[in-house]
């Protein structure tokens, strides 16, 4: 479990890190509420544009890990194939739905003012580079399910410093390179993420962990990708459900005013740090329980994730504490000496995140573990529950003075308690999502799915 968590662990965490160093630059050196509300939209976009091949990627890892754990290698080459040519298709599609329509998302996100002129600037730059994060999406997928996760923690390493080192540079004009402010930090993110691409191309031509892309493997393999996507679109459906409904979530509060909208950035960039642990011990997870599935071995499949879950969960919550007691520290840490009044907001964010904690971890690594199972409905079925049952409903409800309903056609009057409301909302719904997803697990369904 320590072997495939802890190289996910620090390549999310370097991942993390551009996040944050972009959100520290942004509020020391370009001062304003419209840069660091447009810095933090620019994170869920960077979560949107990978995300775009989550079908393919939670697909290529269950089979993989299936096929692997079943001694099957040549499958296991051709899954990697075959995703690979399904997200050739998915990245032309999703490049040209970008370039079409970005700028219209930026407005429906309800970014106003100068904060939407530089979004769009932002997602402009990145757009030409949707390819590059495909292939990286895929082929690392592809290798975690093969128990290799030292390659994409390597080739994250790499991405990530080239990513920070270029970003500061063009950004401040550092040495012989022109500062471009804003601009800079979008185009040394999408170098970093041409260079993790041409890594990981070099690692598959070569072969890696017996997996390995061939030019006579690329041709369509119905069968095999209908048992992809099989697997895949549940999960696909659910991780872009996720996204979207935080697309959502955060346009509710980008209404409320720029100040709310640069204090969820802020605090949702902190609380990534909580995300770290959870993502490496779910990756643990699906892997383990895919494998030992494969292998006929129930018994070990659930042992390995409850372990994963007691130690992953356990850092999460530590991360919790921290986030209580030193929220006021943190805040003022990335927003400088001159955004105190944000740095107050996003502070309250804080303590109110820590309580939800503890239960994403529960909802992250179980999920992750019936991911592995192929088991990609149930967690669905439970993110469409939370966000558009609970999240959605009632954040409008307590965070803005009145809320018109279109299926009924009435207006109807909130609480209006702001950004701090919208997240206890949040809290509300990451409760009842971490009790779902245990009971699916605690029930055992999930062992016997087949993929």
């Amino acid at each position: 479990m320590l072997y495939l968590a802890l190289p996910v662990l620090v390549e999310q965490l370097l991942n993390m890190l551009v996040g944050l160093v972009d959100t520290w630059l942004t509020g020391n050196y370009l001062q304003g509420d419209a840069c660091v509300a447009a810095i933090g939209l620019m994170a869920y976009v960077l979560w949107l544009l990978p995300c775009m091949f989550s079908t393919i990627s939670i697909g290529a890892t269950a089979l993989t890990a299936r096929f692997v754990g079943a001694g099957d290698r040549k499958m296991a080459v051709r899954v990697a194939n075959q995703a690979l040519l399904v997200g050739i298709i998915a990245a032309v599609l999703g490049t040209a739905l970008m370039y079409l329509f970005g700028q219209d998302f930026v407005g429906l996100m309800q970014l106003k003012g100068t904060a939407a002129i530089f979004a769009g600037r932002y997602l402009a730059i990145l757009v030409p580079v949707i390819p590059a994060m495909m292939i990286q999406q895929v082929g690392v997928a592809c290798l975690r399910g093969a128990g290799d996760t030292v390659t994409g923690f390597v080739t994250m390493t790499i991405v990530n410093i080239v990513n920070i080192t270029l970003s500061a540079s063009l950004m401040l004009g550092l040495g012989p390179l022109p500062k471009l402010g804003w601009d800079g930090l979008a185009i040394g993110t999408a170098c970093g993420h041409v260079v993790g691409a041409l890594i990981i191309l070099a690692v598959f031509i070569r072969g890696r962990a017996g997996l390995k892309w061939r030019f006579s493997l690329l041709l369509f393999d119905a069968p095999l990708v209908r048992r992809l996507l099989r697997v895949g679109l549940p999960g696909g459906a659910d991780v872009t459900s996720v996204l979207f409904c935080h697309l959502w979530y955060v346009s509710i509060i980008n209404a409320i005013s720029t100040e709310a909208a640069a204090a969820h950035g802020v605090g949702v960039r902190i609380e990534s740090l909580a995300y770290l642990p959870g993502a490496a011990f779910a990756v643990a997870a699906t892997t383990l329980a895919g494998q030992f599935l494969g292998a006929g071995d129930q018994r070990r499949a659930a042992k390995s994730v409850l372990m994963a879950l007691l130690v992953g969960g356990g850092i999460m919550t530590a991360a919790a504490v921290w986030f209580f007691f030193g929220a006021d520290s943190l805040a003022r840490f990335f927003l400088g000496a001159h955004g105190n009044g944000t740095a107050d907001l996003a502070a309250d964010l804080l303590r109110i995140v820590a309580f939800a904690t503890p239960a994403l971890a529960v909802a992250m690594i179980l999920t992750g573990a019936l991911r592995g199972a192929g088991d990609t409905r149930w967690p669905l079925a439970v993110t469409l529950i939370g966000f558009l049952g609970i999240r959605i409903p009632l954040a409008y409800y307590l965070a803005w003075d009145t809320v018109y309903v279109p299926i009924l056609d009435v207006t109807v009057d909130g609480l209006g308690g702001g950004v701090v409301a919208a997240w206890y909302a949040m809290l509300v719904e990451t409760l009842l999502r971490a009790g779902l997803i245990a009971y699916r697990f605690w029930h055992g369904g999930w062992k016997r799915v087949e993929v």
